[in-house]
């Protein structure tokens, strides 16, 4: 009796579990009817490859499903550890023929450096809150009074600069200037009647 042929169905790539929590890896096919191992494939440090082969145990559970289209093996660690952290193929028994696989990857979760309770957490953004509404407004503030200084020099500047128009002027020598050219008689063949008596008019004629 011939063998059929193995037909591998799409593996789970990549699976990520927390350290201590349950991971479930699984493999399918079809062809074939017989059970398969389980391998762990782990880098070395020299780049070699380690192989180790699983067998069931209290941490770790084998099983094999059956179904009207395929055939699958699963693989259950109860709690994942560190080390666990490889990829994990199946090898079929009797056609020797290994599946893709799915790399498990065990990772530790960050913890809190500091643990605070919610109320002081509140406190903390609210403060945050206050110090971005400083950070806004002072600089605004300095600008708008920055801008206000600098319109009151420039008035300052001005009024020296209409003051420094007469400085040096003599306002009792104007005036006096004014007068003398006011009161002057009026030069050539006419005169001021304005200025005269009337017991005095002599005019002159053209």
């Amino acid at each position: 009796m011939e063998d059929k042929e193995v037909i591998l169905e799409a593996d789970r790539p990549f699976l990520r579990v927390v350290r201590s929590q349950p991971a479930t890896l699984e493999c399918c096919y079809k062809g074939a009817d017989d059970h398969v191992t389980w391998e762990k494939h782990v880098n070395a440090a020299n780049r070699t490859v380690n192989v180790s082969f699983l067998n069931e145990s209290h941490f770790v559970t084998i099983m094999h499903v059956q179904s009207s289209r395929s055939r699958c093996g699963t693989l259950t660690i109860k709690s994942v550890e560190l080390n666990d952290t490889g990829l994990y193929r199946c090898w079929l028994n009797r056609t020797l023929v290994h599946t893709h696989g799915t790399y498990l990857q065990v990772f530790e979760p960050m913890k809190k450096t500091i643990n605070l309770r919610e109320n002081t957490k509140n406190k903390i953004l609210i403060a945050e809150g206050i110090l971005l509404f400083l950070c806004v407004l002072v600089p605004s503030a300095t600008l708008l009074f920055k801008s206000k200084h600098q319109n009151e020099l420039e008035k300052i500047k001005s009024k020296k600069e209409e003051e420094n128009i007469y400085q040096g002027l003599n306002l009792d020598d104007c005036c006096t200037t004014y007068d003398q050219i006011e009161c002057t008689p009026a030069q050539g063949h006419y005169q001021d009647v304005r200025n005269c008596n009337e017991e005095d008019i002599q005019l002159e004629k053209p």
